[in-house]
This record gives C-alpha cells, structure tokens and sequence, in this order.
C-alpha cells in the first residue's frame, strides 16, 4: 500500500523547536488493519487542518498489519488537542479493540529539521521498544 508522504499544514517559524510524535500500531487481524487503513485518510485530513501542526506522514503496512505514523507540531499542547478531537478520539478508542500493540516515541527538533526522515522515526521506535 501507498505511504502518505509528508505534508506541511502550517510552516514552523525557522527559528523554533518542534514536538515530534512517531507512532507504530499493530493490529491483531487482518480486518482489524482494513478498518484502521479505511479511516487512516479522515484522520490525516484532520490533521493537515489541526492548528500547530507543522507536518504529518503516514506509512501502512496493510498485509503486515503495520502503520507507522509521524507528526510534527508546535508543541505537546497542540498534539494533547488535536488527540481529544474528531474525529481521531472516537477513531482511537474504536482502534484499540483491533489493535495488538502500540509503540509512541516522542522528541524535540529544531523546525529547520523538517521534513522528518522515517528512519529517523523507525530508529526511536526501536528504542522505544528496546526500553520498554
């Protein structure tokens, strides 16, 4: 399946650091991971409107049950926010019966640092999973 590449909402000033959030799911069933892809393009659609959102990739691995997600915003606040609206909060809660495991990783950049790379994201999540 096709990733969706890396989008910019709203430019982040030169000059700032950015709040980073990578992300990876796994489903436990092959259904489970259709339901999560079908509703994959709602939630970036909302994110390219979210306020303080510098940037968004997605990276599905439907056969494998896999997706990756990479964002980049304006701060933790503006992350927090955009996880507590809709359509994502019900989607969320709707993908945690499906989902089989899940990996968050979170870091600071400086905003010239964007476009994030996905070996970049797939790294701190391996990290992540090793420190767990």
């Amino acid at each position: 399946m096709p990733d969706i590449p890396w989008s910019t909402p709203t430019p982040a000033d030169p000059g700032a650091e950015v709040h980073v959030m990578a992300s990876r799911f796994e489903t436990a069933t092959l259904t489970g991971a259709l339901r999560f892809f079908l509703k994959a393009p709602g939630i970036i659609r909302q994110m390219r409107k979210a306020p303080g959102a510098h940037g968004v990739a997605l990276r599905a691995r439907v056969l494998d049950r896999t997706f990756l997600t990479l964002s980049a915003w304006e701060d933790r606040d503006a992350l927090h926010r955009f996880a507590r609206s809709e359509p994502h909060r019900t989607s969320a809660r709707a993908a945690s019966a499906y989902t089989k495991e899940s990996v968050f990783t979170h870091w600071t950049v400086p905003a010239t640092e964007l476009p994030l790379t996905w070996a970049e994201a797939e790294r701190r999540l391996a990290e992540q999973e090793t420190n767990r």
